[in-house]
């Protein structure tokens, strides 16, 4: 049992784990023994998120969520199969984390009368500024 938050836990029989060989450190152990950890969770399959927050998930733009709302984490940062695991894990939490939270809405106003003001008199200092840059009368 993977837990996320308070009320959100999600099952290991949710996870699917693979082993693949890892690129980068190892030295000769990166060629014998299947150390990356390829972790696949179905976001938008999942009984154990809530729906907004499966609809928060599956509309983020994140290039690990697959067309299907699967979502794939590689984990090989780490030169053992169970660190690499962890690390995995973590990521999904921190993924799920992310949309737990509802953005606050915002609230449109307007700009200030003195706000105004203060924008147009810098687009004024500006503007003279450039034109005193084209002025050629020193001849």
């Amino acid at each position: 049992m993977l837990q996320v938050s308070a009320n959100v836990q999600i099952a290991d029989d949710e996870l699917v784990e693979r082993f693949v060989r890892s690129t980068g450190p190892g030295g000769q152990n990166v060629n014998k023994v299947a150390t990356a950890v390829e972790l696949r969770f179905d976001v938008a399959q999942s009984p154990s998120l809530p729906e907004p927050v499966r609809a928060r998930l599956l509309a983020k733009r994140d290039r690990r969520v697959t067309g299907e709302g699967v979502l794939v984490i590689n984990a090989q940062r780490f030169r053992t199969q169970e660190r690499n695991r962890e690390d995995a894990r973590v990521r999904l939490v921190a993924f799920i984390e992310s949309g737990l939270h509802a953005p606050t809405p915002r609230i449109a106003t307007r700009p200030s009368r003195a706000s105004k003001v203060r924008r147009l008199e810098a687009k004024r200092e500006r503007s003279t500024i450039k034109q005193g840059r084209t002025r050629r009368d020193w001849d």
